[in-house]
């Protein structure tokens, strides 16, 4: 378990490795693609498949059938690189058998490595970065000609913002709406502002559009995604760090992350927002108070922290502090009294003492978070943490304060879930439990995953009233009852 917390948000370890399904389409081609990382990766890989759909390839799961086969990598975990490079050892093995197949790495991992996989390990015909989707035609016709082909520019305006992806990965209940991409915040800890380049907002009236398509096709949820939708600015294309030097009409005109929760809120009444994720320096107010006015968006926030202690918080150069953090969740419990809150964090971080870690515990104490995810700290190359600190924490410091803070979560995790017995709660129906096909599971508003016998004649996508009745630290258990 090699990677620090919020470079894993949304990384779900069920789905590492997943092939995008079988889209139907015949084509003249046919791709296989595998995503790893974070569902912004996830997601990246349905619009590289929409991309290629116009270019006459149909997506299979049966890579040996596959003409271009594409690795959309993480460069988060030192456990996804290695899988990536086994990956890649295996499909070359095939293509001494289909010489014609051609391979790809997309992503994260494609700026940093492509020198390797070109051209001293040989792995790849073709590297692509997350900005350089739309140069794929090109890209893959330059090595139809036998000629290898990179590109790993970052922009300043890419945001795919008119490319509609695939979903054909969907459940058709819940789907992604990607509205930022890029980082701006420069954790110390963290390689998305090399891998993916600085920040920059997807001009609202696009996300609205694509909102109302999913909704038409019969979805019933939607997450807003980014590495930190917080900081969502749009004032007509651009990075938002040049949002300074924007004229005055378009200042005035511009569109924050408060103002799209409403008009996204506003344009689909029936529909379950969600977003993720968040970041407590740029969490302000006004998203809070939008989030209460309106009764669609669901009552969930992740909000990393990372440390309970104020001089590691500035040591990642996280940009708030302990009180900080402290006052914005008063405020939020507050504003939103039934808010699910979950959480990042990272132990042993370098000159991380028992005293810090202390701190930590006391801030979990304090927030009673309903989940998190909890990582030891691990260097990862090209970051600030990594060239200018010393990973001074050993390991089985780390793994112990890691377990301590485990340990702790599960605690208030079952605590949280404790409250929900004997409410009567809205689900929507995601699909059959994992253990029984006479159960189904769903979410409620906070994000919580509940699981209940069937009964009548509902289907997945649909809203029911769930009375809770028992609960593990990670799952409630209820009934159905009447409306």
């Amino acid at each position: 378990m090699k990677e620090t917390a919020t470079e894993a948000k949304l990384m779900d370890e069920k789905i590492q490795g997943t092939a995008l399904e079988g889209s139907g389409e015949r084509g003249d081609r046919k791709l296989y693609i595998e995503s790893y990382g974070c569902q912004m990766n996830f997601s990246d890989s349905e619009i590289v498949a929409s991309i290629l759909a116009k270019e006459g390839f149909g997506t299979t799961r049966n890579v040996e059938e596959a003409d271009l086969v594409l690795l959309n990598t993480c460069s988060i975990r030192d456990k996804a690189e290695q899988t990536v490079r086994k990956r890649l050892s295996s499909f070359n093995k095939l293509k001494q058998e289909r010489p014609d197949m051609k391979i790809g790495v997309l992503g994260c991992m494609a700026e940093r490595l492509k020198d390797k996989f070109l051209d001293e390990e040989k792995l790849v015909d073709l590297v692509v970065g997350p900005d350089a989707y739309r140069d794929l035609p090109n890209l893959i016709e330059k090595v139809d000609g036998g000629r290898k082909a990179v590109n790993v520019l970052l922009s300043k305006e890419e945001t795919y913002a008119d490319v509609s992806p695939v979903r054909i990965d969907s459940n058709g209940v819940s789907a992604f709406v990607s509205i930022t991409r890029g980082c701006d915040n420069m954790c110390t800890f963290c390689v998305v502002p090399f891998t993916r380049g600085r920040e920059r907002s997807r001009n609202p009236q696009t996300i609205l559009a694509e909102v109302r398509e999913l909704q038409a096709r019969g979805f019933k949820e939607i997450t807003l995604l980014g590495q930190n939708v917080d900081s969502y600015l749009w004032y007509g294309g651009g990075l938002k760090k040049d949002f300074d030097k924007a004229s005055e009409t378009a200042k005035a005109s511009s569109v924050n992350f408060a103002a799209l929760l409403d008009m996204v809120a506003l344009a689909v009444p029936e529909m379950r927002i969600r977003f993720s994720t968040s970041n407590p320096q740029d969490m302000t107010d006004e998203v809070l108070y939008a989030i209460a006015r309106h009764e669609n968006i669901c009552n969930y926030i992740h909000l990393p922290v990372q440390s309970g202690s104020s001089r590691i918080l500035k040591e990642m150069n996280r940009g708030h502090n302990r009180e900080e953090y402290f006052a914005l969740i008063d405020r939020l419990r507050k504003i939103i009294p039934d808010c699910g809150i979950s959480h990042d964090m990272i132990a042993g971080f370098p000159t991380e003492t028992e005293e810090d870690h202390k701190e930590t515990l006391s801030l979990m104490e304090y927030v009673r978070y309903d989940f998190g995810y909890m990582f030891y700290y691990s260097e990862r190359p090209n970051t600030f943490a990594a060239r200018k600190m010393e990973d001074d924490v050993d390991m089985e410091t780390k793994k112990r304060r890691l377990n301590e803070i485990i340990a702790l979560q599960q605690e208030h995790s079952l605590q949280r879930n404790q409250e929900h017995i004997g409410r009567i709660e809205e689900i929507l129906i995601e699909g059959d439990s994992k253990r029984s096909d006479q159960d189904w599971k769903g979410r409620n508003t906070q994000n919580t995953m509940v699981v209940f016998p069937k009964k009548g004649e509902h289907k997945p996508g649909d809203f029911v009233k769930v009375k809770i009745t028992d609960c593990t630290t990670a799952t409630l258990f209820g009934e159905m009852v009447q409306d």
